[in-house]
């Protein structure tokens, strides 16, 4: 129970601070948009690179991983089915709602949670590299496209999400992985330690992105907002829960899936709105609801599955 509760002070302290950041105006206007992008450009790539390139490629595939794999999916998808073609609302939002409802927190809130109640960080990164590698770099091209969509030159607007420095980072890294090589100390280090910069960055700027909001639920995309906490907060680890048993999950593997598909919405899918303006007020609204919503969710499935 320690972890569960350390790992949200963790990053409430952190928001807190970004928050105050944003009343006092000490970074100026565009702070939030700045930490974002540095975030997205800088620290997110770096992170990615190191985090993959030292990952344990056999883990990906167990049954367990396979589980959250299936339920992060599964929630994007239904998301997008009904506010596409039920709700018509827009493609570029509607990319940011579907990762709002499948993709976890599985780094910052997820590692420590894992470490705490679940044993180790493993149970948490196949998630995360799943995110990394699959979904995000997928959102990636879509969004990139139709960011360039009505611009001409569609050769360029082609290839446009292939330099994607978060697909890039992703694909090296899996490389590193594959062939076991790393670069030398010398390289590795500075990459470590822009990495750093990735996740106080977006926390910082989810923080700062609080001041003058309006509280959830009251902002034009409540419909929207509803459904994704739905699917994230409920029907996400219903699911793992289910599937898990389902396949013979049981003990600290099925408590693993559980708790997994129950964390919040990740910070990152705010950077990704405020990166390509599409649905950040949707993302933002979905990481806080959920985030406050996720802690008597896990908690309950530790209790029960623990």
């Amino acid at each position: 129970m320690t972890g569960v509760l350390a790992g949200f002070a963790l990053i409430g302290a952190i928001i807190a601070v970004g928050y105050l950041l944003g009343r006092t105006g000490v970074l100026g206007e565009g702070a939030g948009t700045v930490l974002s992008r540095l975030a997205f450009f800088v620290g997110a790539p770096a992170l990615l690179y190191v985090t993959l390139a030292g990952a344990e490629v056999g883990t990906l595939v167990d049954a367990r991983s396979l589980v959250s794999y299936g339920t992060s999916v599964a929630m994007i998808l239904v998301y997008v089915l009904v506010a596409r073609f039920l709700m018509r609302r827009p493609a570029g939002e509607t990319v940011i709602g579907g990762l709002s409802a499948g993709y976890v927190n599985a780094g910052n809130l997820g590692i420590p949670i894992a470490v705490y109640a679940l044993g180790g960080a493993e149970a948490a990164a196949p998630t995360m590299i799943f995110q990394l590698v699959i979904l995000a770099p997928a959102s990636f091209v879509v969004l990139d496209l139709l960011e360039r969509r009505g611009q001409g030159r569609r050769l360029r607007n082609a290839l446009a999400p292939l330099v994607n420095p978060l697909l890039l980072a992703s694909a090296a890294g899996v490389v590193s992985a594959v062939v076991q090589w790393q670069p030398p100390e010398i390289v590795l280090a500075p990459i470590q330690t822009l990495g750093g910069l990735a996740v106080p960055a977006m926390l910082l700027a989810f923080g700062i992105s609080l001041r003058g909001s309006p509280l959830p639920g009251r902002s034009p995309v409540r419909a929207q907002l509803a459904l994704v906490v739905v699917l994230k907060s409920v029907v996400q680890p219903a699911l793992a829960w289910g599937v898990g048993a389902a396949v013979g999950l049981e003990g600290p593997a099925l408590l693993a899936a559980v708790v997994i598909a129950a964390l919040p919405t990740a910070q990152n899918v705010f950077t990704y709105a405020v990166r390509y303006d599409r649905g950040v007020v949707l993302a933002r609204e979905s990481v806080l609801v959920t985030t406050l919503l996720s802690v008597p969710v896990v908690l309950l499935a530790a209790a029960i599955l623990a």
